[in-house]
């Protein structure tokens, strides 16, 4: 026998500390997400692959491959992050009245990306049926925010005494932005300012008991 044998193997059985991969790079998570709306947009969910959205992105298939192990979780997180309007509910129009609260968030920019993110939610319509974290993330992203907004402005109203306490403003704040994918999706027609005005005056307006155009 040896001196080496009679040496122990601190090695035999010992826990070997883990080897540390090459950490994954997300600085350019944001390009590829707007990137894979935009693709999405254009061609539809069936038809978009992750190829297209590497090549938008200028980045390497690989990369996204490593990020995303499937197109649906892809277009999951790229809805998820889709900008938010220039509003939020802490940051509203205030012009002393309902109709010219909600008039006042009717802007070009705001057109522009009302009619993109019904576009991303025409391209993902049938999936939505069969893809529950689909569906949730297009409301979080594309509905719910806009409902918010009108709930805040409705609320406020509320509050100043303009429109009653009983009103049903849960209700009533989804009918613009429902009227709105209606429009888009089904009748296959832009939502312009002159449709939303109406929808203001011949509708909200009404059904929460004040008077079309005041």
């Amino acid at each position: 026998m040896t001196q080496q044998d009679l040496v122990p193997d601190v090695t035999d059985g010992a826990e070997q500390p883990p080897k540390l991969g090459r950490k994954r790079d997300h600085t350019r998570d944001p390009e590829i997400l707007q990137a894979a709306v935009e693709v999405l947009a254009e061609c539809g969910y069936e038809r978009m692959t992750i190829d297209m959205v590497a090549a938008r992105a200028k980045a390497g298939k690989a990369t996204l491959y490593r990020r995303w192990a499937s197109k649906g979780e892809l277009v999951v997180d790229a809805i998820a992050c889709m900008k938010q309007g220039e509003y939020s509910p802490d940051n509203l129009p205030d012009t002393g009245t309902l109709r010219g609260d909600l008039l006042a968030m009717i802007r070009p920019h705001s057109l522009e990306e009302s009619e993109r993110k019904l576009q991303v939610m025409g391209a993902v319509a049938s999936m939505m049926t069969r893809d529950p974290q689909l569906a949730e993330a297009v409301g979080a992203a594309i509905t719910e925010p806009r409902s918010a907004l009108n709930r805040a402005l409705m609320q406020r109203a509320v509050d100043r005494g303009e429109v009653r306490a009983d009103a049903d403003i849960e209700t009533i704040a989804q009918i613009g932005p429902s009227m709105a994918a209606y429009r888009t999706l089904t009748q296959g027609k832009p939502v312009d300012r002159t449709f939303l005005v109406s929808i203001i005056d011949s509708v909200v307006l009404p059904a929460l008991g004040l008077p079309p155009g005041g």
